[in-house]
């Protein structure tokens, strides 16, 4: 495995950053230019929400389940949010099986991280009993086809499947509670996604396919508000950004972003 993620960079480096001095990169793209979307809600039948997204040759479906549980003792009066990811070599020969390692916690930490410092769900509004119980949340997510930036996917597909997902209305008698058949939407504050922006070289470039990410030197993601406001960053790689490439890589996402708001738009105005 560490053959593969070395092997790569020493080929294909100078072949990405030659092009990239010709101010496009291999695929025809330019640097802040995203990869082909496409996004699809609704797409498991037995989850309160779910989608599907497609970035280029990337994958990831997310799923949305909702239990009544009890909210965490600092948060008594709100619900409960857990964000998973599971990475299987089905996505890409670079994942074992077994329990989630470090990239499968990593990235739904960067995804939970982003939704929570923005408040994307009302969690205050999925309380049923005040410091008692509430609706837990769980939003899993599975990349199915690695081919660079599962973050940004991932993100997509997570709040995708949050907007597809229908809470079911709830009587409380004598702190008994009973679970209606009538749904409303889940209650959404504000959207968030993530624009990942790689370092290679001297270059910066939106939207990292695999054989950029493994080119490069390092990356760094934002998580970005409708409102246009940055919400979470993340590096990753063991390279660094110096001050002015960070204010680069943030006017990059910023404009790119739009992109992305735009797709989650048109998929949620499409019909199931």
């Amino acid at each position: 495995m560490a053959e593969a993620r070395t092997f790569v960079p020493s080929v294909k480096k100078e072949v990405i950053l030659a092009s990239l001095a010709k101010g496009e990169r291999l695929d025809g793209r330019k640097a802040d230019q995203y990869r082909e979307i496409r996004l699809e809600k609704g797409i498991i039948g037995k989850a309160d929400g779910s989608a599907r997204v497609f970035l280029g040759s990337t994958q990831v479906i997310a799923g949305v389940k909702l239990a009544i549980g009890t909210p965490f003792p600092d948060a008594p009066n709100e619900g409960v949010q857990i964000v998973n990811a599971e990475l299987s070599p089905v996505a890409s020969p670079f994942f074992e099986p077994g329990p989630p390692g470090e990239e499968d916690i990593e990235l739904a930490r960067v995804v939970d991280r982003g939704f929570r410092s923005a408040k994307v769900v009302d969690l205050a509004k999925l309380s049923i009993i005040p410091s008692a119980k509430c609706w837990t949340l769980y939003i899993d997510i599975y990349p199915l086809d690695h081919d660079g930036n599962l973050v940004d996917a991932a993100g997509l597909a997570a709040l995708l499947a949050l907007l597809d997902t229908k809470l079911p209305r709830t009587s409380v008698q004598e702190n008994k509670i009973a679970v209606l058949d009538e749904k409303d939407p889940l209650p959404i504050n504000t959207l968030v996604v993530y624009v990942t922006v790689a370092k290679i070289g001297e270059y910066l470039v939106v939207d990292p396919t695999l054989e950029e990410e493994l080119t490069a030197d390092a990356k760094i993601t934002f998580g970005i508000t409708e409102r246009g406001e940055i919400c979470a960053i993340q590096k990753s790689g063991e390279g660094s950004f110096r001050p002015d490439e960070v204010l680069r890589a943030r006017d990059m996402a910023l404009k790119a972003s739009s992109t992305l708001f735009e797709a989650i738009k048109k998929a949620v105005e499409q019909k199931q």
